[in-house]
């Protein structure tokens, strides 16, 4: 599926294609601190698979609990997150972040992954009362 995006404030975007397939949701630690919510959302990809239009994201490298350095790609701006890399053999294992894609309403997660740091509550969130605007 071929995508396209950027960060907030429009400074960088981006083409991509994905498979809407490899859609995931991380609870781990690390996805929680960097965007203050429960979980992200990542189209997974290859490096190959991604285009740059505009703009140039600062890059920040951080090694997991599972011992794979991970390269945060944001834009230095207005902070917003776009993607993610690897190191070494998984290099191109690249990931967008889906609230940075214009097409997200197409791309529904299909896994979950390190749920064993998922927030306890999140289960209750269908079950909360909500209005469609604020």
């Amino acid at each position: 599926m071929q995508i396209d995006g950027q960060c907030h404030c429009g400074t960088i975007t981006f083409e991509a294609e994905v498979d809407p397939e490899e859609v995931s949701v991380c609870h781990c630690t690390d996805c929680q601190t960097l965007t203050g919510s429960p979980f992200r959302v990542t189209a997974v990809c290859a490096g190959a698979d991604v285009r740059l239009t505009g703009g140039t994201p600062k890059i920040y490298g951080k090694r997991g609990d599972n011992g794979r350095m991970r390269f945060q790609h944001f834009c230095a701006d207005c902070g917003s997150p776009l993607f993610t890399s690897g190191e070494g053999d998984q290099a191109d294992d690249w990931g967008i972040r889906w609230g940075s894609i214009r097409q997200r309403d197409k791309l529904r997660p299909v896994r979950q992954i390190w749920c064993q740091s998922a927030a306890v509550w999140i289960d209750a969130v269908p079950l909360l009362p909500g209005r469609p605007q604020d």
